[in-house]
């Protein structure tokens, strides 16, 4: 009526909170025993009401007045202290029960056999019907484990196959993803020397053409300074004649006279024209060659960032073919360990690509 109803709770469906604070604080530090240890300091301060109650009286007592007792926490405090304080002896427990043991036997002397039998048959068959429904529900769980485990076992091996598949896929798709990665670090590396050989000719031909243009240019100075050399002795030359055609009078007669001076100056000037026409030859073969050099420079810069440009390619290709292998094996084995509910296996470590200089 009463005390099942504080053991199940832990007195906390009647009683106030501090007075439950206490009770679960001594049950953490002492154990069980506490709990029948405060009942009895319930039951030992409300002796004299309950003596005094009749059944009724009794029942209302332990449901409204016994826990309006211990509101106030100062109460609560000496229950505690009194519940800590009870001390059951066990030689008294001890002659309880066998003064029980002895009342029960006397009464099932007293009692009649056939109604003593009956009773034990009837509890027997109690009992038997009640194993006997636990036989009947045990089978049927197990035959309900047995289904619902076969099921599970067939959807695992499904998954167990889908995933068997996928795994095979995927180390199809690496093996040629590693195909197409070894072929394309082969290209690249053909690629490479092709641009490393037309690079070392690209180099080859402009010093080439440094040389040649340096040759020329010195030529250039050579014939320069061969044709002011040639022009200050014809002018020394001139005037030696002129000096000499001065003194002769005969002589002077003639040079005096517009004829001569107008053939001579023309063949300087037939001169100087053989000679600039040379000069602009020259010049016109030395705009040629640095127009060359230039294109040659123009060719080695594409080449180049050719070059650049294909390394930068290869290297995000190697990227993605990185990035591809590890998402492909870290899902196909995340969903085998998700279906076995295995241990995870050891993923094979993908080897690195020999690291080549930019």
């Amino acid at each position: 009526m009463y005390a099942s109803q504080w053991f199940l709770t832990l007195f906390t469906a009647k009683f106030p909170l501090c007075m439950v604070f206490h009770i679960i604080d001594l049950l953490l530090c002492e154990g069980l025993n506490i709990i029948f240890h405060v009942a009895l300091a319930l039951l030992k301060t409300s002796k004299e009401d309950l003596l005094q109650a009749d059944f009724e009286g009794a029942l209302k007592f332990f449901r409204v007045q016994l826990p309006k007792r211990y509101r106030a926490e100062e109460n609560a405090r000496r229950l505690m202290e009194q519940a800590c304080n009870i001390k059951v002896p066990t030689k008294k427990l001890k002659k309880y029960e066998k003064e029980y043991q002895t009342m029960r036997e006397s009464q099932l002397q007293q009692e009649d056999p056939m109604d003593r039998y009956k009773r034990e048959n009837r509890r027997l068959q109690e009992a038997s019907m009640r194993l006997e429904q636990e036989n009947d529900d045990l089978a049927h769980e197990l035959v309900t484990s047995k289904i619902a485990l076969r099921n599970d076992l067939d959807q695992a091996e499904d998954k167990a196959d889908v995933l068997n598949k996928e795994l095979l896929l995927t180390k199809q798709r690496l093996v040629e993803t590693e195909e197409e990665k070894r072929k394309q670090e082969e290209e690249t590396a053909q690629l490479k020397e092709v641009f490393r050989k037309q690079l070392e000719k690209a180099e080859y031909e402009i010093k080439k053409t440094t040389a040649i243009i340096a040759e020329y240019k010195q030529i250039c100075s050579q014939l320069s300074t061969r044709l002011e050399k040639q022009q200050a002795a014809s002018k020394e030359e001139l005037e030696v004649v002129k000096g000499k055609m001065m003194a002769c009078k005969h002589c002077s007669d003639i040079f005096s006279k517009e004829g001569a001076l107008k053939v001579a100056a023309i063949s300087r000037e037939d001169q100087g024209i053989e000679l600039d026409d040379e000069k602009d030859s020259l010049k016109k073969q030395l705009r040629e060659m640095e127009l060359e050099l230039a294109q040659t420079k123009l060719q080695l810069v594409e080449a180049k960032c050719k070059i650049q440009e294909l390394e930068h390619q290869r290297g995000a290709l190697m990227n993605e073919i990185q990035a591809a292998k590890n998402s492909w094996f870290s899902k196909t084995l995340n969903s085998i360990k998700t279906a076995t509910g295995t241990q995870p296996l050891q993923p094979p470590q993908a080897t690195q690509p020999p690291k080549e200089s930019t």
